[in-house]
């Protein structure tokens, strides 16, 4: 029996392990275990004060923008997904992303409720901003197929919806989008400003860079294990998914840094934005379609280096939980 079905008495045996992966990931999710609160976020409240309406409008923005869609990746898990994966491995993993999607849901709520920012200006632009809504638009037309009819996994077409559910949130929205939103928020970690929002988003780099391990092992699992999907047309809808979605981020990021900010602009963003999409089409298997180089190496240092102390900061964002007992699985 392959990863998908959609039989409730079918794995409830967590041994043997069928897919490694998604218990290894999930062993390194509970190390990675961290709580908003650890983070002093108030000492960053003078840097916030003195910046530019500009830098306060992207950091906004970006809450904005942040804060629903956490919640609307839970969804997403919670039908499109969970329901339809027969591994015990998988299903352990996806509770603790699930439990992570809500712990970064509040540590957006922590810089709304820490920094002076206007609430209901926030949490209102991502349905009057027409850039930030149509993206919303886009990953709620998927999660609709998923919630309004039950998939018919053993049908090539239920198999197809699967697939382009994960592409959506795991390969588009936290893969591409919330990558783009990465950078923008640590960039001003880069002219020492909000050293400690920097912390915050280095633990939710850390988290995210799990979930799109899983998603990536999880698409892979199923077109190897499913010789129907293995069709160039099939190939081809996928590439152009991921393509129109770096079309919809051009525009949001153009509202988001309208005027651009010091050593930020939307062009550079866009950049990033079109690097990263050609790194999730190789992890796929395409071949790379902007031929960019990354224009925020820095962010590659940033990501990489969780594991040592940044001694420049108040917290070391690398610590781990029960270290011990997880590497003893």
């Amino acid at each position: 029996m392959g990863i998908l079905g959609s039989g409730v008495q079918d794995g409830l045996l967590l041994k043997p392990i069928t897919y490694p992966w998604a218990y290894d990931l999930y062993n390194q999710a509970v190390a990675n275990t961290w709580f908003p609160n650890e983070i002093q976020l108030g000492e960053d409240l003078a840097d916030f004060k003195k910046m530019t309406e500009e830098e306060k409008h992207a950091i906004t923005y970006l809450m904005s923008y942040f804060n629903p869609n956490e919640l609307l990746v839970n969804k997403a898990l919670a039908f499109g997904v969970y329901p339809y994966i027969n591994a015990p491995e998988g299903h352990l993993y996806l509770a603790k992303q699930m439990w992570e999607e809500a712990n970064h849901c509040m540590s957006f709520e922590y810089v709304l409720e820490t920094f002076p920012i206007d609430r209901e200006a926030a949490y209102g632009s991502h349905v009057t901003v027409p850039s930030m809504a149509a993206k919303e638009e886009f990953e709620v037309k998927f999660i609709k197929r998923m919630t309004e009819e039950t998939l018919d996994i053993s049908s090539t077409e239920g198999k197809k919806d699967f697939i382009r559910n994960l592409v959506a949130y795991n390969i588009i929205l936290e893969g591409i989008w919330f990558y783009s939103g990465f950078m923008v928020a640590l960039s001003f970690r880069q002219r020492n400003l909000l050293r400690n929002f920097g912390s915050l988003m280095d633990w939710i780099i850390r988290d995210e860079s799990l979930h799109l391990q899983f998603g990536i092992n999880l698409i892979l699992t199923v077109l190897e294990e499913n010789e129907d999907l293995q069709d160039p047309e099939f190939a081809e809808e996928i590439r152009q998914m991921i393509i129109g979605a770096v079309e919809m981020e051009e525009q949001y990021n153009r509202d988001l840094l309208p005027k651009g900010i010091l050593g930020l602009n939307s062009d550079y963003v866009n950049q990033y934005v079109k690097y990263l999409a050609d790194r999730r089409l190789e992890e796929l298997g395409f071949d790379s379609h902007y031929n960019v180089s990354n224009p925020a190496k820095w962010m590659a240092t940033a990501n990489d280096t969780l594991q040592l102390v940044n001694f420049f900061e108040a917290t070391n964002t690398s610590y781990e939980v029960n270290a011990q007992a997880t590497k003893q699985h």
